[in-house]
């Protein structure tokens, strides 16, 4: 049996000043329609834009649907002929009506069904080569919006012949909540954008001015730092993993300011920028090293988050914090067994010259604990252990502040892109600072054991800041089916997480 909800009234005006004034359905204008319909034990209820063409239709939606049987959530169904105005009809599952936050998931399940039933029905639409994608916000249109964008993504900037993108648009009375969830999906898809471009295209000079291009237009001040900038603030465990490499290195130091208050200490994001990783002398092996040109993940998830908090205004000071560099075997390549000296003054014997990504942190998170920030963030594809432990279900988080971590936490519940903490104990600590040459060893006394654990207990070591959390986000760099909206391929994870905790934290609502 088929319920309703709501009435007509629901359609836009653009739906109905566009398409009922046509006589015909033309291939000039290929439009289809995405709604939702929940399925509350049983018995099928369509959404209020879904009973609007429903009603318009003379009950044909409802008439050619029920030949499929029930509709599974987060599947879709396109319907052909259902009337003169929408001829192609993309019905989606919503699960159940009252779906709410389960304790055990961590997350908005609403909000989740949402996005991926929205993803499924662009994903069919987009098979039937329409050029536009008129969606049904389902009773919440950020959701929608961010389901619907990242659907669509696709990285084809280097094929001669690319496959037509449709465009997507709500047609449904929630435009300012729409345009806010294609906002924050706009921010993630310029990380995977980012993390998908190959190594010879983005290198940190090229990164340096994607992140101009993306950021400048908004009021943020990106400044490029130099070798020799660096170098005169002796960060030298991050020019030692450059000294491989005939591309030059790059600090760059993003300032967003939302807060006219010029005393407000900011939110520091630090983002790892290896644009590639060989790993250097501790060459990795070569099975899918061609991944590794997103070992700059953390950085582009940082350009993506801050991209997001000038697009939406947030009324918040953020400082972004980005040591780029590759990591190659070069002549003149760190060795295993060398020692350098840190910009805090710390020794760091190396070795292994494949675990760089914590030696270019630690230059960058004592730069950023030198701002006095209000709390500090890193983000890193830092170990390999990570992706062991968690798999793709969430980044795992460590961190020396509960405050902090209860903000990151309710963040990821709400974008449905999770975070896990990790422990940050001495016990783990105490296998990196027990070094036979230096203060510091980059690689602990006991690996391979609790390798993620020790990498931040690495870090920890350069950290001054009161609020800090370090995120290891090696285990959803890549997306093969985790995720159902993103696709196959560099996921740009956890971009909107971040992104909904610096707007809590602007909110003034946490301790921080």
């Amino acid at each position: 049996m088929m319920a309703y909800t709501g009435t007509h009234r629901i359609v836009s005006r653009f739906l109905i000043s566009s398409y009922t004034t046509r006589r015909s359905y033309t291939t000039e204008n290929k439009a289809g329609v995405v709604v939702g319909v929940y399925n509350n034990n049983g018995e099928d209820v369509l959404t209020e834009a879904a009973t609007s063409i429903n009603t318009h239709s003379s009950g044909n939606l409802t008439r050619l649907m029920q030949y499929g049987g029930p509709l599974k959530a987060g599947k879709s169904r396109v319907l052909y002929g259902v009337s003169e105005v929408f001829p192609i009809v993309a019905l989606v599952g919503l699960g159940k009506q009252e779906n709410k936050s389960n304790p055990l998931e961590e997350r908005d399940e609403a909000k989740e069904a949402i996005r991926t039933a929205i993803a499924a029905g662009c994903h069919s639409l987009g098979e039937t080569n329409i050029s536009k994608i008129l969606v049904d916000s389902c009773g919440d249109g950020e959701a929608a919006a961010e389901g619907a964008h990242l659907a669509v993504f696709k990285y084809q900037d280097l094929k001669s012949k690319k496959k037509p993108i449709p465009t997507v648009q709500c047609f449904t009375e929630d435009n300012e909540r729409w345009t806010r969830g294609a906002t924050l999906a706009e921010g993630q898809n310029i990380a995977r954008r980012l993390m998908e471009t190959p190594a010879n295209i983005l290198t940190p000079t090229n990164f340096a001015q994607e992140a101009v291009n993306c950021l400048e237009g908004l009021g943020v001040e990106v400044l490029t730092r130099s070798y020799d900038w660096a170098k005169q603030r002796n960060m030298n465990a991050f020019l030692s993993v450059t000294r491989g490499s005939a591309e030059p290195p790059v600090f760059l130091e993003l300032s967003y300011r939302g807060n006219d208050l010029s005393d407000e200490k900011p939110l520091a994001i630090v983002g790892k920028g290896v644009t590639f990783d060989t790993g250097g002398i501790s060459l990795k092996p070569p099975a899918n090293m061609d991944k590794m040109r997103a070992d700059m993940g953390g950085a582009a998830c940082t350009v993506g988050s801050i991209f997001i908090a000038a697009a939406l205004k947030l009324p918040i000071n953020i400082k972004g914090f980005i040591p780029l560099c590759e990591n190659m075997p070069g002549s003149r390549a760190t060795k295993p067994g060398d020692v350098v000296v840190a910009s805090n003054g710390k020794s760091i014997q190396i070795d292994n010259t494949d675990a760089e990504g914590r030696l270019i942190l630690a230059d960058a998170l004592h730069y950023a604990s030198q701002h006095k920030p209000r709390a500090m963030i890193n983000m890193a594809t830092l170990t390999g252990a990570m992706a062991v432990a968690l798999g793709s279900g969430a980044v795992g988080v460590f961190s020396n502040s509960s405050a902090l971590w209860e903000v990151m936490h309710k963040a990821g519940t709400i974008s449905g892109d999770r975070v896990w903490r990790m422990p940050l104990w001495k016990h783990y600590s105490s296998q990196v600072t027990d070094s036979w040459l230096a203060d510091v060893n980059n690689q602990a006394k006991h690996k391979p054991a609790g390798g993620s654990c020790t990498a931040a207990g690495f870090l920890k070591e350069f950290v001054t800041c009161d609020h800090w959390m370090h995120m290891d986000i090696a285990g959803v760099m890549e997306n093969k089916d985790e995720v159902p909206y993103l696709g196959k391929g560099m996921s740009g994870r956890p971009t909107r997480t971040v992104a909904h905790f610096a707007e809590l934290i602007a909110s003034g609502k946490s301790e921080l």
